[in-house]
């Protein structure tokens, strides 16, 4: 018949409680681990985030450009008369104008707000259009006299005179309304990349919340 000492039941039991203590301390420090391990990634997630939107921000940092051509043809008259309208002397042209013409978006204006804290892009300062007109003058079938010459006053007034009807010619056609499609295409990249890491946009102080809400910033 086998028999149990007091000391061996104590001893197992001391045993039993070493290895007891040393498995809780095993899950505490396990717990702590997991625990700052999590808060360390979160802190890392949003640095990265923060320099990947960052980097976007610059590759979309450019001038945005759309380009025509426009072409007219004006007649210009001017006319001197001397003793009432006894004596009369006129000089006249036909001009030729050739213009290549650039609407654009100069988006190194825009001033870029990253709030990693709430998670927000924040964009101001959208650009107006800029319009550059480059003419380029063909005269034919000049006919002055040596009291009525063309002067540059009239070189002058010819360009002041074509650049106004480009400019109507530029307001009525497509050229400005593609180049702000151009600067939403931009913007859109943008958006949908801050979109994808979840976080979100302001423009002009209000926060947009789909893609379409963006055109009233750009009509």
């Amino acid at each position: 018949m086998t028999q149990y000492t007091t000391n061996s039941f104590f001893g197992k039991f001391i045993e039993f409680r070493k290895w007891l203590v040393v498995m809780l301390v095993a899950i505490l420090l396990l717990l702590v681990y997991k625990f700052l391990s999590k808060t360390d990634t979160s802190t890392t997630t949003v640095e990265y985030d923060t320099a990947l939107i960052q980097q976007q921000i610059k590759n979309v940092g450019k001038l945005v450009v759309t380009e025509g051509h426009f072409s007219e043809v004006m007649t210009y008259k001017d006319q001197k008369k001397y003793l009432g309208d006894w004596l009369s002397f006129e000089k006249k042209a036909i001009v030729v104008i050739n213009a290549e013409v650039t609407v654009g978006f100069d988006l190194s204006q825009v001033r870029f707000e990253v709030d990693s804290i709430h998670k927000i892009l924040k964009i101001k300062n959208l650009p107006k259009e800029e319009i550059k007109i480059s003419p380029d003058y063909k005269y034919y079938n000049i006919d002055e006299s040596t009291f009525n010459e063309f002067e540059g006053k009239d070189y002058n007034k010819i360009n002041k005179i074509a650049r106004a009807n480009l400019a109507k010619k530029i307001n009525s056609s497509s050229l400005k309304t593609d180049a702000k499609k151009r600067l939403k295409e931009e913007l859109y990249k943008l958006y949908s990349f801050v979109e994808i890491l979840k976080w979100k946009v302001e423009i002009e102080g209000v926060l947009v919340d789909h893609k379409e809400q963006m055109n009233q910033f750009l009509n």
